[in-house]
This record gives C-alpha cells, sequence and structure tokens, in this order.
C-alpha cells in the first residue's frame, strides 16, 4: 500500500507520531490523549481496554514496570479512507530498548474525525506475527496467501 501525502493523510499520520512521542516519554495521559472517550485498545495478548482514559491509565502503569524505559517502532503499511470521517491505518511495530529490532507486530488503527476537525483513535487491534506459522500455511494452502504478504 502506498501512503500518499494528502493534507488528511498528514494529519491522521500526525496523531500517530503523537502517540510514538508519548510512549518514548513514558506519558500515559498523553498516550490516552490520542483516544476516544470510548475507544477500544486490542493489546498483542488479548487485554482489552476501552476509553482513553482507562488506556492512558493502564499505560503509566506499564511506562513505571514493564515497559520502562522502552522506545516504540513502527511504519506505515496504509491509510485509507472509509468516509470523509474515518480512516484505518496499518501499521507494523514493536517496541524496543536500544535499537529498533524487527518489527514483529502488525497494528489496526481506526480513527475518526473529531467535532473540532482533529482526529482520534476509536479503535486498536495488535497482533504477533507469526512468520513461521505463516509460511507453513502459505506452503499448505498456498490460495490462503494474500496479495500482500507482510516479510
Amino acid at each position: 500500500m502506498n501512503v500518499s501525502t494528502t493534507p488528511e493523510v498528514a494529519a491522521v499520520t500526525a496523531v500517530l507520531d503523537r502517540l510514538t512521542a508519548a510512549w518514548n516519554a513514558g506519558d500515559g495521559a498523553a498516550y490516552g490523549a490520542e483516544f476516544t472517550a470510548d475507544a477500544t485498545y486490542v493489546t498483542y495478548v488479548g487485554t482489552l481496554y476501552v476509553g482513553g482514559a482507562e488506556i492512558g491509565r493502564a499505560h503509566q502503569a506499564l511506562f513505571e514496570s514493564f515497559l520502562k524505559g522502552t522506545r516504540l517502532a513502527s511504519e506505515i503499511v496504509g491509510v485509507r479512507f472509509s468516509g470523509p470521517d474515518t480512516a484505518l491505518v496499518v501499521t507494523r511495530g514493536d517496541v524496543h530498548k536500544g535499537r529498533p529490532g524487527k518489527l514483529g507486530k502488525i497494528q489496526t488503527y481506526t480513527l475518526v474525525r473529531q467535532a473540532d476537525g482533529g482526529w482520534k483513535v476509536a479503535a486498536f487491534q495488535n497482533t504477533k506475527h507469526r512468520a513461521l506459522i505463516e509460511a507453513v500455511s502459505f506452503r499448505a494452502r498456498p490460495a490462503t496467501r494474500p496479495a500482500a504478504v507482510s516479510s
């Protein structure tokens, strides 16, 4: 997927930039502020958080423990709009300390335009990419291989 550089795409990707900056600063409140009040957030281990306040609170606790000193690395796979007020963003990403490694997770963000014209994340899904299992599946059933296979 190509990521164009229209003003709308720039506004949406700016939200992801702010999420990264908040993560890297260990700032749960700023992280949570990028989500809607009723946002859903599903971690790669299956934990569900609801609402920007809860997402921020939980991340602050994580930034002070398991995720202390981590940094967020990601690349945008694609951005598409399903209407004038809804954007879908797919990224590859991961957390790291020191130098970033392989981006081993796939994320889907659903962003919605707010009354003030800005964007917030309404839904987030994070999935661990299992390359070996995926390769076995494609070998056993080639028809399951998507046109755009992640590497």
